[in-house]
């Protein structure tokens, strides 16, 4: 990296390759006895990398289809009516059903195998503005919606909400927030990115909050950063430092907290998943595993090799599918082995993944959000994904 940036290596199609390959875990971050700060340097790379280096058409082509769609809340629903369609017609099991994925291009087969199933319920859904505290407030809290999140995922953000609206927190929702960022960060698309970062704090400063609760690692790994994404705009420098210093994971925040809610039992043996950018990046370990291990009944095992990544690492899995797939099949066997009922984590891009292993595998389970299983312990309703309730059953509740 340093050759590079110093103009004394080519970004030839060896760096560029090596550079692609990269998860982007930051595990070397945490297995450096120097403190290197890898992710600054990988951050710094990137966007040089995308300035410099020859990339085939094809290449190019589907990484603007990525951030053409990604990033873009309103066009994800559009095309995700398409999808439901797709599902509900019974096309997606025909098209599993004759091997057609095997012929297709893998970056395609990866996006459709990752597809999760929808629902009408999820696709129209509308957040609440404002989620008031459960008794005194003890802290004024802004919640990020994320992009694939809100669109595909927006029980995982309701149960947040209610979560922290159960343990005194008083929740805003600014319904204009739009993408973080984090993906076009994480791929050396800085200038996208930087410009993402403007409109959340944008979105954000107009509340008040105390903090800002963030229930995707790869956010929150971005938005913790955006003092030094913006560090050179003399509008925002200040604006960015200020924004990141009140970024909090959610499990950081009810950890810091402590619970004021009662836990009901959840008889559940569950294996937790250490999202990268959670782990690693953000440094945010134990705080999920002890919201878990103070839901009476929870049964906690750890995934052997929990450091390892499990091949979602943001676009990974759709940009290097076949090194992603094998990955995440690992990740997979070692789950099994845990004989867990349900498989937990805090980002939705492993639980996208690690589902899509496990129904590869003919093992399906459900595939949890931390606050999933603590909103059930709070409210004492059954675990989303086992038993009559669906999730789709309780996206706006």
């Amino acid at each position: 990296m340093r050759a590079a940036l110093e103009g004394r290596a080519t970004w030839n199609e060896r760096f560029r390759r090596h550079f692609d390959t990269c998860l982007g875990c930051m595990a070397c971050l945490t297995a450096c006895p120097s403190g290197v700060q890898y992710d600054r340097l990988i951050e710094a790379t990137r966007p040089q990398l995308e300035r410099n280096a020859r990339r085939s058409f094809a290449d190019r082509a589907f990484r603007r289809l990525i951030f053409a769609l990604f990033p873009y809340p309103a066009r994800l629903r559009a095309i995700g009516w398409v999808l439901w369609l797709y599902q509900r017609v019974g096309l997606r099991a025909l098209v599993h059903a004759s091997g057609m994925l095997r012929i297709i291009p893998a970056r395609f087969a990866a996006m459709e195998r990752l597809l999760p199933e929808l629902s009408t319920a999820a696709l129209s859904h509308r957040p609440e503005a404002h989620v008031p505290a459960d008794g005194p407030t003890r802290r004024r809290v802004g919640l990020l919606l994320g992009c694939v999140q809100r669109v595909f995922f927006p029980h995982v953000n309701d149960a947040t909400a209610r979560v922290l609206a159960a343990d005194g927190c008083d929740v805003h929702v600014p319904l204009g927030q739009g993408c973080c960022g984090a993906l076009m960060l994480h791929a050396g698309r800085e200038a996208e990115a930087a410009e993402a970062a403007r409109r959340l704090i944008d979105a954000f400063e107009a509340t008040g909050v105390d903090c800002i609760a963030i229930n995707a690692a790869g956010c929150g790994s971005a938005m913790k950063g955006y003092g030094e994404l913006l560090r050179d705009d003399p509008a925002y420098a200040d604006r960015a430092r200020a924004f990141a210093s009140k970024c909090v994971d959610v499990s950081e925040l009810l950890a810091d907290l402590g619970p004021r809610a009662t836990r009901h039992p959840v008889p559940i043996r569950v294996a937790y998943h250490g999202a990268c950018h959670l782990h690693h990046a953000q440094h945010v370990n134990e705080a999920p595993r002890d919201i878990l291990r103070a839901i009476p009944g929870v049964e906690l095992h750890e995934i052997p090799e929990p450091d390892m990544c499990c091949g979602s690492a943001g676009i990974y899995n759709l940009l290097e599918p076949d090194t992603a797939a094998t990955l995440g099949d690992r990740k997979v066997r070692h789950l099994l082995s845990t004989a867990a009922e349900a498989v937990v984590s805090g980002n939705p891009g492993c639980l996208m993944q690690i589902a899509s292993g496990l129904s590869g595998a003919g093992r399906p389970m459900p595939a949890l959000h931390v606050v999933e299983l603590l909103d059930a312990s709070i409210h004492a309703t059954p675990v989303p994904g086992r038993g009559s309730e669906s999730r789709s059953d309780r996206t706006g509740a």
